[in-house]
């Protein structure tokens, strides 16, 4: 069974057990999470939302809490010395699938 959620402005495709990193939600490492925005159940009989499946949700324990890679921006005008640098490293939190409920 798998399932489509929606977080952080973006969807995932899941299945018990996997890993995956979305953007920044609150929680310590070893807590779990209940993600409650789920789009579609897959499996032998699918279960579509309009927009979203009721009363089905999915189970993740975060793992880690962190920053990503540095994102450097640099702006540069010809022939007028002039530049501009910016780094940006946007936090993630990396989560397993522990289960998922259809409800």
């Amino acid at each position: 069974m798998f399932a489509v959620i929606r977080t952080g402005g973006k969807q995932y495709t899941v299945a018990q057990d996997d890993v995956l990193t979305v953007e920044k939600l609150d929680g310590d490492v070893g807590g779990t999470l209940t993600l409650g925005e789920v789009l579609l159940l897959g499996g032998d009989a699918p279960k579509y939302g309009a927009p979203l499946v009721s009363g089905a949700s999915v189970l993740a324990e975060i793992v880690e809490q962190g920053r990503g890679d540095k994102v450097v921006a640099f702006k540069k005008k010809w022939r007028k010395n002039t530049h501009r640098k910016r780094g940006h490293r946007q936090p993630f939190t990396k989560l397993k699938i522990t289960a998922i409920h259809a409800g």
